[in-house]
């Protein structure tokens, strides 16, 4: 017979116990397409040329140490030249292992950014996490009136 003989007689529809996932995969595709076209619009890969800090200084403690990169890349802890193979055991000495000591670091402006970083890392390798950045504070400063430009300041 043409057009088929249905075998139930009724209007009930069979309910399917089935989840149909194919509009949530869908959706799942669209999310992922767009994350995918976002994402490298987001980095951001612009040259740039970082102003000073006007930021407050920060008092000091009693006694700092100070480690510093000369302009010949040699590295000081205090007033004594410390070789880079033997600054962990240096900064033991003048902390008295005491990993938590702030150490200042502060370096020339001749110094390559890729230098100070590699000191950072020699730092953090020693287990010295606290680290602070110390330059010379801006004359455009509000308060320079009354505070002398000098020494520097601490920026933790």
């Amino acid at each position: 017979m043409a057009g088929g003989i249905r075998e139930r007689l009724g209007d009930d529809v069979e309910e399917v116990h089935e989840i149909n996932v194919t509009p949530f995969i869908d959706v799942m595709l669209v999310l992922l397409i767009i994350f995918m076209v976002a994402a490298p619009l987001a980095t951001v890969d612009v040259n740039v040329d970082l102003p000073a800090s006007t930021a407050k200084p920060v008092e000091r403690p009693d006694k700092p140490l100070y480690l510093t990169v000369k302009d010949d890349l040699s590295l000081s802890v205090g007033n004594d030249t410390v070789a880079r193979e033997g600054l962990q055991g240096a900064l033991d000495t003048f902390t008295e292992n005491n990993r938590d000591a702030r150490i200042f670091l502060r370096a020339d402006k001749s110094v390559d950014y890729g230098e100070l970083m590699e000191v950072m890392n020699l730092l953090r390798a020693a287990g010295y996490l606290k680290v602070a950045l110390v330059g010379l504070e801006t004359a455009d400063m509000p308060d320079a009136a009354s505070e002398p430009v000098g020494e520097g300041s601490i920026a933790p």
